[in-house]
């Protein structure tokens, strides 16, 4: 069973955790991932937090982001391969998005490579569009470089 829980800061096992979950982004950001090092850093921040999802209790998804008076912004989205394609990005999607409303967020923004059409249509699939294009923002050695899209997803206030 999958659960989706906001990672305690001050937890006992909280840095077992933050380790679970650098080991996933070292497998699926083999080019540019965070270490368990800056995750831990930008956890200090009292903006940043961390969603984690748990199949048992096994860390197999996450999403770190920050919140910052009415914007909030998705900085890391992950799932292990041997989780992907079973929408546990979407439901940690849904997860934030009912966070970021309790809060009072009115957007919620994040960035993504262009060429990666997977998670655009996943993003797009959950209300997000694009905003801006930053061309050749991603350089990686004796390859093309790739333009990044900033999407944004707005919250719809009650009247």
């Amino acid at each position: 069973m999958l659960t989706i829980d906001l990672l305690n800061k001050k937890l006992s096992g909280a840095q077992e955790i933050i380790r679970a979950v650098a080991d996933i982004e070292a497998i699926i950001q083999q080019q540019d991932a965070w270490s368990y090092q800056t995750v831990i850093e930008l956890l200090a921040q009292d903006s940043i937090d961390l969603l984690v999802v748990y199949q048992s209790d096994k860390a197999v998804g996450y999403c770190l982001y920050q919140a910052l008076f009415e914007q909030a912004e998705i900085l890391r989205i992950g799932t292990h391969p041997d989780y992907q394609r079973q929408g546990i990005a979407s439901k940690l999607i849904s997860k934030l998005n009912q966070q970021l409303k309790e809060l009072n967020a009115e957007s919620l923004i994040l960035e993504v490579r262009a060429d990666n059409a997977p998670a655009i249509a996943l993003y797009e699939q959950q209300g997000f569009e694009t905003i801006h294009q930053r061309k050749g923002y991603y350089k990686i050695a004796h390859q093309p470089a790739i333009d990044a899209l900033i999407m944004q997803l707005n919250y719809k206030k009650a009247d």
